[in-house]
Parts: C-alpha cells; sequence; structure tokens
C-alpha cells in the first residue's frame, strides 16, 4: 500500500541523495526527475519515477542507450520487470522511508569513538576502535529542512554491535542541530529492519533496474 506523499518524499530523497553523492541538480521531468551523476564506476545517471506506468517505462527502456544507466521506479520488482527487456539487470530492490528528527544522545559502546563534521552540505560519521580502525561508517546529505542518510556501512568484524544504530543516531541528531526536521532515504532490505527499528516509517518499495553494458548477457 502506498501512502498518498510518496511523490513529495521521493522529492525530498532526490534533493538530499544528489548532495551526498555531489551528482547534478534533478531535473524535472513529466514523469519525475533526471538525475546526472557521472560516476566513474556504476552509474552514469539515473531516472526516478515516483508513479511509474507501463507506457512511461517501455519508453524510457526503449530510448535510454548508455550503459549504468539506471531507472529508480516505486513499484514493486514484480510489476515493472515484465514492462523492460533482458537488457535492463533487476538489481536489490529497495524501500522509501521517514521519519521525524530530534535531537539524541546515543550511548557510544566500550571501545569505540564517534568522529563527525560537516563539509559542502553533507554531514559524516565514522566509528573507530580504540587503535583507530575503521568499525562503522555514514553520511546524510543536507537539503534544507532535510537529511538523507547514505551509505551507512558496518566493518564486518563490527556488525551486531549496536554500531549501525549508532551511526544513524548520530547523524539525525548532527541533522537536526543544523535545521533538518525530516530524515528520508531509501533502504535496503537488511537496511529496512535496522531504520523500522530506529522508528523510521516505510512508505513504497522501490525497484532498481540498469542498463548494462551489451555482452553483458551474451553466451558463448
Amino acid at each position: 500500500m502506498r501512502d498518498p506523499d510518496v511523490r513529495e518524499l521521493v522529492r525530498m530523497w532526490i534533493s538530499g541523495w544528489a548532495v551526498s553523492r555531489g551528482s547534478a541538480e534533478p531535473v524535472d521531468q513529466p514523469w519525475g526527475w533526471s538525475i546526472d551523476v557521472g560516476a566513474p564506476v556504476g552509474e552514469v545517471g539515473r531516472h526516478v519515477l515516483p508513479e511509474p506506468t507501463e507506457a512511461e517505462v517501455r519508453k524510457l527502456g526503449e530510448t535510454v542507450t548508455a550503459p549504468t544507466t539506471w531507472l529508480k521506479l516505486f513499484a514493486e520488482d514484480a510489476t515493472v520487470r515484465p514492462w523492460l527487456d533482458e537488457r535492463w539487470r533487476l538489481d536489490a530492490p529497495g524501500f522509501l522511508m521517514s521519519a521525524p528528527l530530534a535531537p539524541e544522545r546515543p550511548e557510544v559502546p566500550a571501545g569505540y569513538t564517534v568522529t563527525t563534521w560537516e563539509r559542502g552540505g553533507i554531514l559524516r560519521a565514522l566509528v573507530r576502535t580504540g587503535d583507530g580502525h575503521l568499525a562503522a561508517r555514514g553520511q546524510a546529505g543536507l537539503a534544507g529542512p532535510v537529511a538523507v542518510p547514505d551509505q551507512i556501512t558496518t566493518a564486518p568484524e563490527h556488525r551486531r554491535r549496536g554500531l549501525g544504530a549508532l551511526v544513524m543516531r548520530t547523524l539525525q541528531s548532527a541533522a537536526h542541530e543544523r535545521g533538518a526536521r525530516t530524515g528520508v532515504l531509501v533502504g535496503t532490505p537488511d537496511g529496512q529492519a535496522l531504520y523500522t527499528a530506529l522508528g523510521w516509517a516505510t512508505h513504497a518499495p522501490m525497484a532498481s533496474l540498469v542498463l548494462d553494458a551489451p555482452g553483458v548477457h551474451d553466451t558463448e
């Protein structure tokens, strides 16, 4: 079931995501937004459709020719997969989520330290061990009243110790201090469980498809 404000939440998400990833500003399209990303590996650009229709997606699928262009479609995988041919590879699903932001004082587990800083509208949180090794990290793009947590990761040997929650709560509190009042993100299936436990609400599924380079699906 979709919330009626999904389009606005998606707009908020891409505004902060563009800051976090250093991409070009999202460009309005009749069906949503286009974003030039220009990442040297993995993503030249993306088209974001908050309310995808079969006709719009099929037209994009036929007109897009640049490999590593992504379609971010806020619908179930099973709904949109038949609309595109085999050149488009289905990636892991995502979930559009939001939460109100508030001041927090997360407890830091023994043996770890947390450092935060902001540069260019990007908040970063770094969790290290006592001897300086990376344990967990994350960032958030700030776009006025919106903060978009992004790239939240925990080193394998430090998982199940609450460090992902520590990073999130640290970013949420730091974003609130800088005037953000709403957090919006797209989480992975694993991330969704963490964010739900932290009070984030799920609003819609998101299907991700990428145009592979020619020959990726060829057989010998």
